[in-house]
């Protein structure tokens, strides 16, 4: 058996996070080296899904959640834009291969984090 993601570990609360919010499917809180003023990420309670193709393919509801989430955070947080972004593989950015989303917003001109 593999060792639990970072993500696991922050869902049972054995690495602290500045947790955003919590329901029984997802779990948000700040990234720890933010690319913009708001950066949180969304990501499922269950370590099933490597990245969002297999999340698509294995639970898209759930991955609608996700989007729902990240947009009320977004209108929460922010002013109600917002960059959503999935990184798959490791080449395209992904280090935690547990499905997780990116919500961006605040200060983002145009040409940033194209």
């Amino acid at each position: 058996m593999s060792e639990p993601s970072i993500f696991t570990r922050i869902i049972n609360r054995e690495i602290p996070s500045d947790i955003v919010f919590e329901d029984d499917r997802v779990i948000a809180f700040r990234d720890i080296a933010p690319q913009a003023p708001v950066h949180l990420l969304v990501v499922p309670k269950t370590e099933q899904y490597a990245n969002v193709v297999e999340l698509a393919a294995g639970d898209p509801a759930l991955l609608a959640h996700m989007v729902d989430t990240a947009n009320n955070l977004a209108s929460e947080h922010a002013n109600g834009e917002f960059r959503l972004v999935f990184n798959n593989g490791a080449t395209a950015g992904q280090t935690i291969f547990h499905v997780h989303a990116h919500v961006l917003a605040g200060g983002l001109e145009e040409g940033n984090l194209a």
